[in-house]
């Protein structure tokens, strides 16, 4: 049965081409851009498999791949556009699954990815438990799917909570409104920034953030969102 994938690859054409083919495969996607957002991803959406670059910029996918083994224990098959077998040797002797070498035809990496799912039977057993994220009044609890604001319960759609992750995860940190598209609802969704919008403004209703002090959902204008935690 399909699950949740997460691409690690800087090469922007090839993560949206690669995040339309697994959704059209029936995988939920999620894309980054380098090691370091894709571990923060990974620690909140908890994928069942990783396809990840070696050659990122900053974090190396070496060093990404012992984090997303040791720590979380996902399956991680590799990109390479490395045409030596040193790359691939590494990073099957620090736990990856598989690897494949770009280019690749759509039809083989999806053999790939059925193949390491069937052996590992989706994610393995994560080393570390999955923490609830407390950023000031807020707690949110990825396991339980729930949102506590001040202790007290908040109902959220599971899009709303999705978009609530990504940006507490991230505190202070903008996140352009293209990138929250994207990574929450999928290739497909590009150009098409009203779902983000619309989505926020629910939010904002839900936190009552605006009425009772500073919203905690903040808009930069003409980039996208900041999430910046209050205080107890």
């Amino acid at each position: 049965m399909p699950g949740k994938i997460l691409l690690i690859d800087d090469d922007k054409l090839m993560r949206r081409s690669l995040a339309f083919n697994l959704q059209q495969a029936g995988y939920s996607t999620g894309t980054a851009e380098d090691a370091e957002a894709g571990i923060d991803q990974a620690r909140q959406y908890r994928p069942d498999l990783v396809l990840l670059d070696i050659g990122l910029p900053g974090m190396d996918g070496l060093d990404a791949l012992k984090i997303l083994r040791d720590q979380m224990g996902i399956p991680v098959i590799l990109l390479t556009a490395r045409r030596r077998g040193v790359d691939e040797i590494i990073g099957l002797e620090l736990g990856a699954d598989d690897y494949i070498t770009k280019p690749f035809e759509i039809d083989v990496l999806l053999a790939h990815i059925k193949a390491v799912l069937r052996r590992t039977g989706g994610t393995r057993e994560p080393a570390v438990p999955l923490e609830p994220i407390i950023k000031g009044d807020l707690t949110i609890d990825p396991v339980a799917h729930q949102v506590l604001l001040r202790g007290n319960p908040v109902a959220l759609s599971p899009k709303e909570f999705d978009v609530l992750m990504m940006l507490a995860g991230n505190s202070n940190k903008v996140l352009a409104t293209n990138d929250i598209l994207t990574r929450i609802w999928g290739a497909e969704f590009d150009g098409q920034p009203q779902v983000v919008y619309v989505h926020i403004r629910w939010l904002r209703e839900k936190l009552n953030d605006g009425t009772d002090g500073e919203p905690r959902i903040q808009t930069v204008r003409g980039v996208g969102y900041r999430f910046v935690p209050r205080e107890l």
